[in-house]
């Protein structure tokens, strides 16, 4: 795909492009990455990360929280002192606040879907309909087996506010580190990371649901707004909605993103760059009609 399509850097696209695009759209594809989170406030690094994890930043000298969570903790105490520590940060103890909300607002009566690769489950608990959301990389809420020996998922926000609540010396009571109901064996956060990512029954349904909402706007006006998404795993949503744009005469597609909205040059003028910060430039287009 990459090797086809050529880009070109942000266009400085204006928001009253963007808020026409989205009024004009009989649907809208929203594909949100972790730039979307960011723009709310959720980093991974500086000094979120350092308020909450000083203790565990003095013992391990690491810089964020994406390296913290791969590092390699010597006991399953000390991996959940920090993994439940991270979940409830980044599940439990914060939502998306005023992004998420205007972000629903500008799509309220509007046909949408929202995939997404963020795992914190901030469009749920914005108000978003869960019938219309794919998190399609896991969420934060949800244990699996390690192994897995069986597709199944666990909600985990009592066994992760237990151990927030009694871990001491950055380990968690062994008594708390969670076992399988099942086989026994270790738990882990259901995060695609590597092939023993869970894919439950309600995985499947997601994206059944967006499959079909896709398969129903082949053609019209379809808005693909991409929020935050990057090039991490451009496979999942900027290379699928640009290659939807390319077929659909009558989409466009839109990229929000701050220092890294490109936008392939195949599809002119067709896209929207708009290099911003996401929560500005949500909130302003609440201000155009």
């Amino acid at each position: 795909m990459s090797s086809r399509i050529s880009t070109s850097p942000s266009t400085g696209s204006s928001l009253a492009e963007l808020r026409a695009a989205l009024d004009r759209a009989g649907a809208v594809v929203v594909g949100a990455g972790a730039g979307l989170s960011a723009s709310a406030g959720h980093a991974y690094s500086g000094p979120r990360f350092e308020t909450h994890f000083a203790d565990f930043i003095a013992k391990y000298h690491y810089r964020d929280m994406y390296s913290a969570g791969f590092w390699p903790y010597p006991t399953p105490e000390e991996y959940w002192a920090y993994w439940s520590r991270h979940i409830w940060l980044n599940r439990y103890a914060e939502d998306g606040g005023a992004v998420y909300g205007d972000l629903l607002e500008l799509l309220r009566g509007r046909d949408y879907f929202v995939l997404t690769t963020n795992v914190d489950h901030c469009f749920q608990r914005a108000g978003f309909d869960k019938s219309r959301l794919f998190y399609t990389q896991g969420d934060y809420g949800l244990f699996q087996c390690s192994l897995p020996c069986r597709q199944t998922t666990y909600d985990n926000e009592k066994a992760v506010r237990r151990m927030v609540a009694e871990q001491e010396n950055l380990r968690v009571p062994t008594a708390l580190v969670p076992r399988c109901p099942a086989c026994g064996g270790p738990m882990t956060v259901n995060l695609r990371c590597d092939d023993a990512f869970v894919q439950d029954p309600g995985w499947y349904a997601a994206r059944r649901r967006y499959t079909d909402f896709l398969h129903s706007h082949d053609a019209g006006s379809v808005l693909y707004l991409e929020l935050g998404a990057g090039y991490n795993t451009p496979a999942i949503i900027k290379y699928p909605f640009w290659r939807r744009t390319l077929a659909n005469p009558d989409a466009v597609y839109a990229c929000v993103n701050l220092g890294q909205a490109p936008a392939p040059k195949e599809l002119a003028p067709r896209a929207i760059s708009v290099d911003g910060d996401i929560a500005r430039v949500l909130s302003a287009l609440k201000t155009f009609s």
